[in-house]
This record gives C-alpha cells, structure tokens and sequence, in this order.
C-alpha cells in the first residue's frame, strides 16, 4: 500500500473513532452510566486506535529510511528521536502501548472505572491528533 493511501486510511479510521469516544466521553462526564457492551466497544476503539498508531509510526520510520524496530516501545521512541517530541509525549505514548498491551493480552485485569475516567478526560486525542496529522 502506497504511504499516502495508507495515511489517508488510517486519519479515516481515527475520525470515525474519535466521533465515537466523543460521544462516550460525553457520557461519561454526564454521569450515564455505559453497558457493558459500549464499554468493551470503547475498549475496542482505544486498541484499534493505538494499533493504528504504532503500524503509523514503523511507516514513517520505513520512509524517513530509519531501521523499524520490532517493539511498539521501540518504534515511538525512534519517532520521538526523529520528530523531536519531548520527554512527556514519550511518556504518553508509553502508557498508550501499554494500555493496548494490557486490552490485548491482560483482558481479565483492566480497570475498567480508570479506563473510562482516562475517556472522560479525553486522553485519546493524543492518538486521534497523530493519527489525523498528515506530519511526514
């Protein structure tokens, strides 16, 4: 797939689910309570989206001609070297991929409430931002 039909997809898809976790964020801070259903669809969303973020950052790292490493850890740190980001948007990124770890792998262990508190205050749109950014 071609970088900028594979930039374009992946902006797509963070629009969709930025109008979702939105919405949920919304909820959330009125005090709605969320099925079970909408909170695995938002633990859905955030897996995707960061997923989504770290198959973006090994592509960047493929076209700026820099190694990809295998680690998600990896992959953004060498972003963050190679886009200047600072210490604390690294740190973001950290927690993000480990939170994807934690959905993926450690299902039976998530909090669900910090989860939710972590969309109330829309922590996500460090993803959706990256995802949308058409920075090269």
């Amino acid at each position: 797939m071609q970088l900028e039909l594979y930039l374009a997809e992946t902006a797509s898809l963070a629009a969709d689910y930025k109008q979702l976790l939105d919405t949920a964020a919304l909820d959330i801070q009125q005090g709605k309570p969320l099925s079970k259903l909408e909170q695995n669809g938002i633990l859905h969303c955030l897996q995707v989206l960061a997923e989504n973020a770290i198959g973006k950052a090994r592509h960047l790292l493929k076209a700026a001609g820099q190694p990809v490493p295998i680690s998600a850890y990896d992959a953004m740190q060498k972003l963050a070297q190679l886009q200047n980001w600072p210490a604390t948007q690294v740190q973001q990124w950290n927690a993000i991929i480990g939170m994807r770890n934690r959905i993926v792998h450690e299902y039976m262990n998530i909090n669900i409430d910090l989860v939710m508190q972590l969309v109330a205050q829309q922590k996500y749109l460090l993803i959706t931002d990256f995802l949308m950014s058409d920075t090269l």
